[in-house]
């Protein structure tokens, strides 16, 4: 049953980041507004629903699955990364969120490069 919450919270998270990407406007330039429109859309939306679901003792229910892995986790993943580095902040772990940012993010980087290589190799 966990499955299937997250997997239907899932979809319907990446048809709305589907939709949500057609209706805002790319500036000219590059820029991702539409993504990081999302991501932090995402983030809020995550951290709504975690406070929420904590403060009404929800946290391991499957609707907390559903909304939180399946909902925020479809719609992207950039929510789950903000909310985790915030959980380690507010357990006086900064040491530990700052090297999860930098390693995240660089990683991040460094992934999408060496795939791009790969696909230029081949």
């Amino acid at each position: 049953m966990d499955y299937l919450a997250v997997g239907l919270g899932g979809a319907i998270g990446a048809m709305c980041r589907h939709l949500m990407g057609t209706i805002i406007p790319k500036p000219d330039g590059g820029f991702p507004l539409p993504t990081l429109v999302i991501n932090i859309l995402g983030c809020f939306l995550l951290g709504l629903l975690s406070a929420a679901f904590a403060r009404h003792g929800l946290a391991d229910s499957k609707l907390a699955l559903f909304c939180q892995v399946g909902l925020c986790g479809g719609f992207t993943t950039f929510s789950t990364f903000s909310n985790e580095t915030f959980q380690l902040m507010q357990a006086g772990k900064a040491s530990l969120a700052a090297v999860y940012v930098v390693l995240s993010l660089t990683l991040g980087v460094l992934a999408v490069l060496a795939a791009n290589v790969l696909v230029a190799r081949a």
